[in-house]
Order: structure tokens, then C-alpha cells, then sequence
């Protein structure tokens, strides 16, 4: 009786630890996802990029709590100065900057989708409403962080100004993002699943 029970044991404790292996792995693969997205951009005021595809992605792929980690990992690799942000940027003047509000919005984002999975599941329409509603979050974070810094270190700006070279321009190009990240992420998270366990 003794010897079965250590053995299940055993079994158990390999299992866990070879649960957390995977999950530091696909945390990591997915902030340095999020970092070749963020290199492929197009500089602007607040550069095009691809990275909130990658926040999304890892969110649906990765479920929320993972995901979540893997957008703090990547958030604080660039704070240290791994040129991971766009423009191969890293440090932290960059999350200080005008535009470090919607890195941060990213993690409140995850963060809110999340939330969004722990009250209502992984249901199909739970993560397209969690992603509009984490869009409106970096949205709002972001643009309230960039009037702050730009007012302090330029001087006075609109919300108007702000919202045409922040937000407007982004929206269409970031649902388009979100629905590309709901899709491959639907399909990604069924394979994953059985390597990962019952919590991919």
C-alpha cells in the first residue's frame, strides 16, 4: 500500500514539475513572440505594430493567468533595456516616455482578460468582448499617460490632438489584430492543450 502510494506520488510530482517546465517555456516563447512583433512596425507618433496581436494571442493561447505572465515578462525585459519594444528599443526612458502608457495598458489589458475568464470561461464570445474591453483599456491608460508626460515635457496638448495621433489611427488596424489573434489563438490552444494539460 505503502509503495503504491509513493509511486503515485512520484508520478504526481513529476507531472507538476513537468507542467511548470512547460509553462515557464511557452511564457517565454510568447514574450519573444511579442518582440518580433513588436520589431515589425512602422514608425509613427505611436509606432504601427504587431504587438497587440501578440498580447492577445497569448492570452487566448496561453489562458489568462500565462498569458498574463508573458506579457509581464516581456513588459519587463524592455524595462531593463532589452531592445525588445519597437524600433529594437528597450530601457527605462522608454517606459516613462509618452508612449510607456500603453506598454503598462498591455499588462491591464491581460490582466482584464483574465478577470474576464476567471467569471465567464474561455467561451468564444468571452475572449472577443475581453479583447474589446482590454482595447479600451490600453486605450484609455495609454492616453491619459501620454497627455501627463507629453504636458510635462512639451507643454499643453488637446484630447482631441492626442486621440488623432493615438487612438484614432489605431483602431481599425487593432480590431483586425484582435479577430487574427481570436482565430489562429482558437486553433493554436486545441493542440496545446494536450501537451499542456487541462489548464492550456
Amino acid at each position: 500500500m505503502n509503495t503504491k502510494m509513493t509511486t503515485q506520488t512520484e508520478r504526481t510530482s513529476k507531472t507538476a514539475v513537468r507542467g511548470k517546465t512547460y509553462d515557464m517555456a511557452y511564457i517565454a516563447v510568447f514574450a519573444v513572440l511579442m518582440a518580433i512583433c513588436s520589431w515589425i512596425s512602422i514608425p509613427t507618433v505611436i509606432p504601427f505594430t504587431l504587438q497587440t496581436f501578440a498580447v492577445f494571442l497569448a492570452v487566448i493561447v496561453l489562458g489568462g493567468k500565462r498569458g498574463t505572465m508573458s506579457v509581464i515578462v516581456f513588459v519587463l525585459l524592455g524595462a531593463v533595456g532589452v531592445p525588445v519594444f519597437s524600433g529594437f528599443t528597450g530601457g527605462p526612458h522608454i517606459i516613462m516616455g509618452n508612449t510607456g502608457g500603453y506598454i503598462i495598458g498591455f499588462i491591464l489589458a491581460a490582466l482584464l482578460m483574465w478577470l474576464m475568464e476567471r467569471l465567464f470561461g474561455r467561451k468564444t464570445w468571452v475572449l472577443a468582448v475581453s479583447m474589446l474591453l482590454g482595447m479600451v483599456t490600453y486605450y484609455v491608460f495609454g492616453t491619459i499617460w501620454f497627455m501627463v508626460v507629453y504636458m510635462r515635457t512639451t507643454g499643453p496638448v488637446g484630447v482631441t490632438a492626442v486621440l488623432g495621433w493615438c487612438v484614432i489611427p489605431f483602431i481599425i488596424p487593432d480590431l483586425v489584430k484582435a479577430a487574427l489573434a481570436l482565430f489562429l489563438g482558437q486553433a493554436l490552444r486545441r493542440p496545446l492543450s494536450a501537451i499542456m494539460g487541462e489548464n492550456a
